[in-house]
């Protein structure tokens, strides 16, 4: 398995815990990294998506409201809602990583953590996610060329 699937794995460990608690996001990050022994060779990566989902949580959430008609963020697991605000977060505003890279990674994520029904879930959310995206933007679906 690859660093970067790793440590989106560490990520949604650390946004799944602070939906529990009140941590702060590195206090959290620190307590997970020990807990689960994360190699410090992930970590610099999966920090960088949990801060960002943290500083972009309203917009992302906002986001996946639009994009998932008849179920409300609420309602959704707190698995599912940790890694589409994960992959919504890396389509919008990590240009570094293609956004169907993000949309398959999320697949994985939701058939590792989440239940038999999390991947074509987050699957269907994301693609409405970033078609939505592709509108607003301008920017052409990486099958166009």
């Amino acid at each position: 398995m690859g660093k970067r699937r790793r440590a989106r794995e560490l990520a949604v460990q650390v946004l799944f815990h602070l939906e529990y608690t009140d941590d702060h996001p590195d206090e959290a990050f620190e307590l997970i990294c020990t807990h689960f022994g994360a190699s410090d060779s992930i970590q610099g990566f999966s920090k960088e998506l949990v801060s960002g989902v943290m500083a972009y949580k309203e917009e992302l959430d906002h986001r996946i409201r639009k994009a998932s008609k008849n179920w409300r963020i609420e309602r959704m697991s707190r698995v599912d809602r940790c890694v589409l605000r994960l992959a919504t977060f890396e389509i919008l505003f990590r240009e570094d990583i293609p956004p169907k890279v993000s949309i398959d990674e999320a697949v994985e994520l939701g058939k590792k953590f989440g239940s038999e029904d999390s991947a074509a879930f987050i699957n269907g959310i994301l693609d409405n996610i970033y078609n939505t995206w592709l509108r607003e933007t301008g920017h052409k679906g990486e099958d166009e060329g």
